[in-house]
């Protein structure tokens, strides 16, 4: 049986360290003398130990006493609280590069965009939140589409940020946060998303044929071809078509071709064009297909009128 002083000796540490340990139940006293002082036997040594080890991987002490508790299984809890640990670290450590590159960029920026840049890499947490940016796109679009689309639209729409940015790649984050932050005017179409009454009946017909004609425009778009037509924008025709219990026809054409002129966004068209910026990916963004499909409709109504 050791006294507080013996074991602390032993294991190279002060008697505080022993006593703190103890008071949070981490390493139990086996008896006590006859004058009240705490005794530890001889497994305290090997534990007190492994608390040091724990705590050199920068464990809290709760969770060096989840491990400790879990006795036969110190394994699985050892490698559950690493996890934990590495998660936190890598989240730390995302931080600090975001914090890195916003300085980079506000420090080799011309000085007259220096007040502008250090506005908008201010409003942005770091590591940086994208939940502003799926309320944004939330609000965007109809009430009645169902979850399925609108988790698919989400994951288009909402990039995940890079963990080791560039200073280009933050620039671009910050100004989608901008956009999707951004006061909304009354007048602003994405007010009104979910309620407008260009007879949209259906948005899952619409938002199900939108993906599948993006998808039949995306070679097209990723090698900058011209817009044309073809069978992406007759899917794409089709989708506002049947949403709406109507036909494609020549005059449908006209009337869709107004309609999405009027309903153009430019603060949504910067948005997706800052997504490509952000992922750097080769694959085009859906705003690109979409601003393709539109601009193959128009050359397709100004053929027919012509």
């Amino acid at each position: 049986m050791w006294s507080i002083g013996e074991l602390a000796e032993q294991a190279g540490v002060t008697v505080k360290t022993v006593r703190f340990y103890s008071d949070r139940g981490l390493l139990p006293e086996a008896a006590r003398s006859s004058g009240g002082h705490r005794r530890y036997g001889p497994d305290a040594f090997e534990r007190l130990r492994l608390i040091r080890s724990l705590r050199t991987l920068d464990l809290p002490v709760p969770e060096v006493g989840r491990v400790l508790d879990h006795g036969d299984g110190l394994t699985d809890a050892l490698e559950d609280a690493i996890d934990g640990q590495l998660r936190e670290l890598g989240s730390q450590l995302t931080a600090l590069r975001w914090r890195e590159a916003a300085l980079q960029l506000v420090r080799d920026c011309p000085p007259e965009e220096r007040g502008d840049r250090l506005r908008l890499v201010g409003a942005v947490s770091a590591p940086p939140s994208t939940v502003p940016l799926a309320r944004f796109w939330r609000g965007a679009l109809p009430v009645r589409l169902s979850p399925r689309l609108v988790s698919s639209i989400l994951d288009y729409a909402v990039p995940q940020p890079p963990s080791d940015p560039t200073p280009a790649q933050v620039l671009a984050f910050a100004r989608m946060y901008a956009i999707a932050t951004a006061p909304c005017p009354a007048t602003d179409p994405r007010r009104s998303a979910g309620n407008r009454t260009d007879k949209v009946h259906r948005p899952d017909v619409l938002y199900d044929g939108l993906f599948d004609a993006y998808m039949l425009a995306a070679a097209d778009v990723k090698t900058n071809r011209a817009p044309k037509r073809g069978q992406a924008l007759d899917c794409f025709v089709a989708a506002h078509a049947e949403s709406r219990g109507l036909r494609d026809s020549q005059e449908f054409r006209r009337r869709l071709s107004g309609l999405l002129t009027l309903a153009a966004d430019q603060m949504v068209d910067r948005y997706w064009e800052l997504t490509g910026e952000l992922s750097g990916a080769p694959e085009p963004t859906l705003g690109r297909a979409q601003e393709w499909l539109r601009a193959a409709l128009d050359t397709d109504v100004a053929a027919a009128a012509g």
